[in-house]
């Protein structure tokens, strides 16, 4: 599970990283200041994301169980929060209008918020049997 989680927060970072660059250069000349903050916050959640799944990854303290719950809640949140941000900033440019996807956006939030708590949860449960 910790190879899976490291590896899957490499990947997120990874891409991260490629969108925020291909965001910095090819989409600014494309898409309004607004458009772009919005692109930009989809870009650093998931980066934040990827170093949360890092950083579940590496921690001893952590069931496998609640590892693996956090780590579901974490990819399906990037993917309906950032993925989302990312179709809805970048809408004009393709033929398809994907504003229907905007509801997505505050589930794949909650997710993540989830996700935190789920930790949160652990790390408290675990403190009261020390």
């Amino acid at each position: 599970m910790d190879k899976k989680t490291i590896s899957t927060a490499a990947l997120l970072g990874m891409i991260a990283i490629i969108l925020g660059a291909f965001g910095a250069h090819a989409l600014k000349k494309v898409l309004s200041i607004e458009q772009l903050a919005t692109f930009e916050t989809g870009v650093r959640y998931q980066m934040y994301h990827a170093l949360f799944l890092l950083f579940i990854g590496l921690i001893p303290n952590l069931t496998l169980k609640a590892k693996n719950i956090i780590y579901n809640l974490v990819l399906s949140g990037v993917l309906l929060f950032s993925g989302s941000i990312y179709l809805l900033a970048t809408n004009n440019l393709t033929p398809i209008d994907f504003r229907f996807i905007g509801p997505v956006t505050p589930i794949g939030g909650l997710l993540l918020i989830s996700a935190w708590t789920v930790l949160l949860f652990n790390i408290i449960k675990k403190s009261d049997k020390s």
